[in-house]
Protein backbone atom coordinates (compact mmCIF):
# COMPACT_ATOMS: atom_id res chain seq x y z
CA UNK A 1 0.00 0.00 0.00
CA UNK A 2 0.86 3.72 -0.52
CA UNK A 3 1.22 6.05 2.37
CA UNK A 4 -0.91 9.25 1.82
CA UNK A 5 2.04 11.59 0.52
CA UNK A 6 3.88 9.36 -1.43
CA UNK A 7 1.73 10.08 -4.56
CA UNK A 8 2.26 13.85 -4.20
CA UNK A 9 6.29 13.28 -3.20
CA UNK A 10 6.85 11.44 -6.33
CA UNK A 11 4.73 13.81 -8.93
CA UNK A 12 6.84 16.72 -7.45
CA UNK A 13 9.84 14.85 -7.87
CA UNK A 14 8.91 13.93 -11.61
CA UNK A 15 7.93 17.97 -12.06
CA UNK A 16 11.39 19.17 -10.62
CA UNK A 17 13.32 16.79 -12.53
CA UNK A 18 11.47 17.42 -15.82
CA UNK A 19 11.87 21.16 -14.98
CA UNK A 20 15.49 21.21 -14.44
CA UNK A 21 17.35 22.54 -18.20
CA UNK A 22 21.45 23.19 -18.34
CA UNK A 23 20.62 26.01 -20.75
CA UNK A 24 19.47 26.96 -24.62
CA UNK A 25 19.50 23.87 -27.19
CA UNK A 26 22.10 26.01 -29.78
CA UNK A 27 22.62 23.86 -33.28
CA UNK A 28 24.20 25.68 -35.61
CA UNK A 29 25.30 25.63 -39.64
CA UNK A 30 27.64 26.58 -42.10
CA UNK A 31 28.70 26.76 -45.41
CA UNK A 32 31.09 24.14 -46.42
CA UNK A 33 32.16 25.83 -49.75
CA UNK A 34 32.74 29.12 -48.29
CA UNK A 35 36.47 30.05 -47.62
CA UNK A 36 36.71 31.60 -44.05
CA UNK A 37 40.51 32.32 -44.16
CA UNK A 38 39.17 35.35 -46.72
CA UNK A 39 37.04 37.05 -43.78
CA UNK A 40 38.92 39.37 -41.06
CA UNK A 41 36.29 42.21 -40.91
CA UNK A 42 32.55 42.23 -39.83
CA UNK A 43 30.13 45.01 -39.50
CA UNK A 44 26.39 45.08 -39.30
CA UNK A 45 23.41 44.38 -41.70
CA UNK A 46 21.07 47.62 -41.67
CA UNK A 47 18.83 47.18 -40.82
CA UNK A 48 18.58 44.53 -38.81
CA UNK A 49 15.58 41.58 -38.36
CA UNK A 50 15.47 42.74 -34.57
CA UNK A 51 14.70 46.55 -35.67
CA UNK A 52 11.47 45.50 -38.19
CA UNK A 53 9.78 48.89 -36.17
CA UNK A 54 12.27 50.73 -38.10
CA UNK A 55 14.47 51.97 -34.82
CA UNK A 56 17.30 50.25 -33.03
CA UNK A 57 15.29 47.96 -29.74
CA UNK A 58 17.08 47.28 -26.49
CA UNK A 59 17.14 43.55 -27.66
CA UNK A 60 19.36 44.70 -30.67
CA UNK A 61 21.90 46.77 -28.68
CA UNK A 62 22.44 43.95 -26.32
CA UNK A 63 22.62 41.48 -29.68
CA UNK A 64 25.28 43.95 -31.04
CA UNK A 65 27.34 44.02 -27.77
CA UNK A 66 27.13 40.19 -27.68
CA UNK A 67 27.94 39.70 -30.71
CA UNK A 68 30.74 42.14 -30.99
CA UNK A 69 32.51 40.65 -27.86
CA UNK A 70 32.40 36.92 -29.58
CA UNK A 71 33.52 38.07 -33.37
CA UNK A 72 36.85 40.29 -31.41
CA UNK A 73 38.04 36.94 -29.19
CA UNK A 74 38.56 35.15 -32.63
CA UNK A 75 40.38 37.63 -34.06
CA UNK A 76 37.57 39.11 -36.60
CA UNK A 77 37.69 43.36 -36.62
CA UNK A 78 34.77 45.66 -36.72
CA UNK A 79 34.72 47.44 -39.98
CA UNK A 80 31.50 49.53 -40.44
CA UNK A 81 32.63 50.66 -44.07
CA UNK A 82 34.13 48.00 -46.01
CA UNK A 83 32.97 44.30 -43.53
CA UNK A 84 34.15 40.79 -44.50
CA UNK A 85 31.15 39.33 -43.04
CA UNK A 86 27.65 41.21 -42.15
CA UNK A 87 26.08 39.55 -39.19
CA UNK A 88 22.38 39.56 -38.56
CA UNK A 89 20.42 37.93 -35.79
CA UNK A 90 16.42 37.66 -34.79
CA UNK A 91 14.84 37.38 -31.77
CA UNK A 92 11.23 35.84 -30.89
CA UNK A 93 9.34 35.25 -27.54
CA UNK A 94 6.48 32.41 -28.32
CA UNK A 95 4.30 30.95 -25.73
CA UNK A 96 4.76 27.22 -25.36
CA UNK A 97 2.08 24.44 -23.11
CA UNK A 98 3.73 21.15 -21.88
CA UNK A 99 1.44 18.66 -20.84
CA UNK A 100 2.72 15.90 -18.65
CA UNK A 101 1.02 12.53 -17.62
CA UNK A 102 2.46 10.29 -14.93
CA UNK A 103 -0.26 7.14 -13.85
CA UNK A 104 -1.55 7.32 -10.63
CA UNK A 105 -1.25 4.17 -8.48
CA UNK A 106 -4.49 2.28 -6.93
CA UNK A 107 -7.10 3.83 -4.76
CA UNK A 108 -5.75 4.13 -0.86
CA UNK A 109 -8.75 2.58 0.14
CA UNK A 110 -10.55 0.55 -2.62
CA UNK A 111 -13.77 1.38 -3.54
CA UNK A 112 -15.31 2.89 -1.12
CA UNK A 113 -13.70 0.64 1.36
CA UNK A 114 -14.77 -2.50 -0.49
CA UNK A 115 -11.56 -4.44 -1.46
CA UNK A 116 -9.68 -2.34 0.12
CA UNK A 117 -5.76 -4.16 0.80
CA UNK A 118 -6.97 -6.84 -1.72
CA UNK A 119 -7.09 -5.43 -5.29
CA UNK A 120 -8.15 -2.39 -5.93
CA UNK A 121 -9.46 -0.36 -8.97
CA UNK A 122 -7.44 1.21 -11.55
CA UNK A 123 -5.89 4.94 -9.90
CA UNK A 124 -5.40 6.63 -14.21
CA UNK A 125 -3.57 8.97 -14.64
CA UNK A 126 -1.96 12.96 -13.00
CA UNK A 127 -2.09 15.46 -16.02
CA UNK A 128 -0.71 19.07 -15.34
CA UNK A 129 -0.84 21.63 -17.68
CA UNK A 130 2.72 23.91 -17.84
CA UNK A 131 2.56 27.21 -19.66
CA UNK A 132 5.68 28.90 -20.67
CA UNK A 133 7.72 31.50 -22.82
CA UNK A 134 10.24 29.71 -25.16
CA UNK A 135 12.66 32.16 -26.52
CA UNK A 136 14.37 31.83 -29.65
CA UNK A 137 17.73 34.07 -30.90
CA UNK A 138 19.39 33.22 -34.14
CA UNK A 139 22.72 34.70 -35.46
CA UNK A 140 23.60 35.11 -38.62
CA UNK A 141 27.18 35.95 -40.72
CA UNK A 142 26.60 36.28 -44.25
CA UNK A 143 29.40 37.26 -46.89
CA UNK A 144 29.26 41.05 -47.49
CA UNK A 145 30.48 40.89 -51.20
CA UNK A 146 27.75 37.50 -52.36
CA UNK A 147 25.46 39.17 -49.87
CA UNK A 148 25.21 34.56 -49.37
CA UNK A 149 24.58 33.24 -45.83
CA UNK A 150 28.00 31.58 -44.20
CA UNK A 151 27.31 30.42 -41.22
CA UNK A 152 24.24 30.54 -38.79
CA UNK A 153 23.88 30.02 -35.15
CA UNK A 154 20.66 29.06 -33.87
CA UNK A 155 19.72 28.93 -29.58
CA UNK A 156 16.26 27.86 -28.20
CA UNK A 157 15.45 27.97 -24.49
CA UNK A 158 12.87 28.56 -21.71
CA UNK A 159 12.91 32.29 -20.62
CA UNK A 160 12.88 32.30 -16.60
CA UNK A 161 12.14 34.97 -14.47
CA UNK A 162 15.97 35.71 -13.61
CA UNK A 163 15.58 36.44 -17.93
CA UNK A 164 13.11 39.20 -17.69
CA UNK A 165 14.73 40.64 -14.66
CA UNK A 166 18.39 40.85 -16.71
CA UNK A 167 17.98 40.22 -20.49
CA UNK A 168 21.49 41.99 -21.22
CA UNK A 169 22.92 39.19 -19.22
CA UNK A 170 20.58 36.50 -20.61
CA UNK A 171 21.00 37.96 -24.21
CA UNK A 172 24.82 37.65 -23.66
CA UNK A 173 24.80 34.11 -22.40
CA UNK A 174 22.98 32.63 -24.66
CA UNK A 175 25.06 34.52 -27.62
CA UNK A 176 27.97 33.34 -26.10
CA UNK A 177 27.09 29.84 -26.24
CA UNK A 178 25.81 30.09 -30.04
CA UNK A 179 29.71 31.23 -30.83
CA UNK A 180 30.79 28.23 -28.74
CA UNK A 181 29.93 26.20 -32.09
CA UNK A 182 31.46 28.54 -34.30
CA UNK A 183 34.36 27.06 -35.34
CA UNK A 184 36.49 29.44 -37.06
CA UNK A 185 39.18 32.54 -35.76
CA UNK A 186 40.55 34.98 -38.37
CA UNK A 187 43.59 34.66 -40.01
CA UNK A 188 46.15 37.59 -38.53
Amino acid sequence: MFRPGFRAVCIGLLLLAGGCASGPTVTSNYDHSANFANYRTFGYFSPLGTDRAGYATLVTQSLKNATRREMEARGYTYNENAPDLLVNFNAKLEKQTDVRSMPMGPPMVGYYGYRGGYYGGWGGYYTDVYQYTEGTINVDLVDARQRQLVWEGVAVGRVTTKHRENPDAAISAAVAEIFKSFPFRANP
